[in-house]
């Protein structure tokens, strides 16, 4: 089993919904962030001479939650984990806030909390996914372009909140909902022999994650 969240960056728009809705529920402090969402571009096209003429898209950015975590490898206390589902999640009472794991993550995603002395980062809302829920950015997503589920059992699998009226709601998933792309339209961030789990999906833009 492999957690994860696919994204449709050609239906992302940067309503940054998916920030505040993640710093919210898991009370993230003032200044830090589990979840960036950055504007690649805008950058010109070589092969085109007429308005629009610039190439831009918006990437979320958060713990990839790697197959192979490099975080967990250098944690000198066992306090990184990774379990079960999946996911790499932090055990704060073994944490000491050596902050070798920030040093590790080739994302960026990881920060000390000058408050309580430990490394936090996205949990993938481990609380709400336990529980059968969504990740809450997944679940607030005005655009409905995240998607979470198993990598194991494909991308086309990935759920995200249902659409429709109450008691009428349809479910979505990546290979009802979206629209078509092929394997090389399919992106991950650069895998430095770490394995990130996250995925990208994105048609008649040139990649620059």
């Amino acid at each position: 089993m492999q957690y994860s969240i696919v994204t449709d960056l050609n239906r992302c728009v940067g309503c940054l919904g998916c920030m505040v809705a993640c710093k919210a529920i898991n009370s993230v402090p003032i200044g830090n962030y589990w979840l960036k969402v950055l504007r690649i571009g805008p950058n010109e096209k070589s092969d085109v001479d007429t308005y629009p003429n610039v190439d831009m898209y918006f990437l979320p950015v958060s713990c990839q939650h790697c197959a192979k975590p490099e975080c967990v490898a250098v944690c000198p206390t066992g306090a990184s984990q990774k379990i079960a589902d999946g996911t790499v999640q932090i055990d704060k009472e073994k944490c000491i806030g050596c902050q070798f794991c920030v040093m590790a993550c080739p994302y960026g995603v990881r920060y000390l909390n000058e408050q309580e002395r430990v490394v936090e980062k996205c949990t993938l809302c481990e609380q709400r996914i336990s529980a059968g829920e969504l990740p809450q950015c997944v679940t607030q997503c005005g655009g409905r372009a995240r998607f979470f589920g198993d990598l194991d059992k494909g991308i086309e699998s990935f759920k995200t909140a249902p659409r429709g009226m109450i008691g009428k709601e349809v479910e979505c998933t990546v290979g009802s909902y979206l629209k078509p792309f092929s394997e090389s339209e399919v992106y991950c961030l650069p895998d430095v022999g770490n394995g990130p789990s996250y995925r990208y999906i994105m048609r008649k833009h040139i990649w620059r994650g």
